[in-house]
């Protein structure tokens, strides 16, 4: 069987950490903003990990992420 191969947008999407988690940057924050709050903004800036309920399903798009 041949090899796996990662998934093109998830490669651009996601990146592995040091530890084997993954993580992602949140959306909502490229336009329209202004009917946004602070506290909104402030919160879409920091990256997110992957929940652990999705990290089967990761693997599979990226499996050089363990």
């Amino acid at each position: 069987m041949p090899k796996m191969k990662t998934h093109s947008g998830a490669k651009k999407r996601f990146r592995g950490t040091g530890t084997g988690k993954i993580k992602y940057k949140k959306s909502g924050n490229r336009h329209l903003l202004t009917g946004n709050s602070g506290e909104k903004t402030r919160k879409l800036r920091k990256s997110q990990i992957v929940d652990s309920t999705d990290m089967k399903r990761m693997e599979k798009f990226m499996p050089y992420s363990k």
